[in-house]
């Protein structure tokens, strides 16, 4: 990909998206159209100070494209209706799944490649396991409407006759990182224990209800976001060269971590004691949540991707000293 490439990146002023952004700015790339719901001000710090060419609201972009014809060399699908309690499956089907289908034939028709975000949400309680083989998908049960309309889009591209020159829905785990100020509820649980260590000098944490797993031992796979940048990098730039093949991918760093452990290095970021209290979680997500998340990475190995990821205590140490300390946004 050249430094003068076009490149789409739905999802823009989200928090992967934006990150996304800024990535590309750092490697030479400049020539962005960026695609979101621009009028939301909480989320206009994300893109101060980064280079793009166009910024095209999420609803006015199929219009624009057949108005201008741009010539794109990449496209990121990062834009979703991400809250998981957002429990009303029309919102996420037609943002989630119909306007994905639209992005994807458009990149048939124009001939262009394309990586888009999935979700670990699709894996439900994991009672299936999180091999990101194609047969997986039609196997899954995910625990809300927002997993449910992930999973049905990964469906409908394995069973796609025709596709992008190249495509990868690349499965996200438990990403944290600068950015995702304006997340609110659905911000990382990293953002949420810095804040309640702020005001309050303690963690709130949900109790474990379920009796084979302790309070504060409930285990996801933590990945900073940084790594998903260089993973979506390395895959526009070698997808051709390595043959890298089609397909779904897991994101994560393949080593699940408690919760404790993520809250211990919170603690150890802003240079005070752990103290943890344990609540009640909320009924609305109780019979809906996931104990357990390990992604099995072997697939991104074996097409060739060699880097090291962040250790949960490296990236929440560099979440917090460099970003989330002075409130910097990437």
């Amino acid at each position: 990909m050249t430094k003068n490439s076009n490149i789409v990146i739905t999802g823009a002023a989200g928090f992967i998206g934006s990150c996304l952004t800024g990535f590309l700015n750092e490697k030479g790339f400049e020539h962005l159209i960026l695609v979101d719901e621009f009028s939301r001000i909480d989320k206009a710090n994300n893109l101060e100070g980064k280079k793009y060419s166009e910024k095209i609201e999420r609803d006015d972009f199929f219009d624009w494209l057949e108005a201008k014809k741009p010539d794109v060399h990449f496209l990121f699908h990062i834009g979703a209706r991400t809250d998981t309690a957002e429990f009303d499956y029309a919102v996420h089907e037609r943002l989630n799944v119909e306007y994905s289908q639209r992005v994807w034939d458009y990149c048939i028709v124009k001939s262009i490649p394309m990586i888009y975000a999935s979700s670990a949400a699709t894996y439900g309680a994991g009672e299936f396991g999180y091999l990101d083989n194609h047969e997986m998908p039609f196997k899954l049960k995910p625990l809300n409407p927002y997993g449910i309309s992930k999973n049905e889009f990964d469906k409908w591209a394995i069973r796609e006759n025709s596709h992008p020159p190249f495509w990868a829905g690349l499965k996200f785990f438990n990403v944290y990182g600068p950015n995702e100020y304006h997340k609110a509820r659905m911000a990382s649980v990293i953002w949420h224990a810095f804040r309640q260590i702020e005001k309050e000098g303690e963690v709130k944490l949900f109790k474990s209800h379920r009796p084979d797993y302790q309070h504060g031992q409930q285990l996801r796979d933590f990945i900073y976001v940084k790594d998903i940048l260089k993973v979506c990098y390395w895959l526009m730039e070698n997808y051709k060269s390595m043959r890298v093949p089609n397909g779904l991918y897991n994101l994560g760093t393949g080593k699940a971590r408690s919760f404790e452990d993520l809250v211990k290095a919170v603690f150890s970021g802003v240079g005070k004691r752990p103290v943890i209290k344990y609540i009640d979680m909320p009924e609305d997500i109780r019979n809906k949540y996931q104990y357990f998340t390990e992604a099995d990475m072997g697939k991104l190995i074996a097409a060739g991707y060699k880097e090291s990821f962040y250790s949960l205590e490296n990236g929440v140490a560099d979440y917090v000293k460099n970003y989330l300390s002075s409130n910097n946004y990437y």
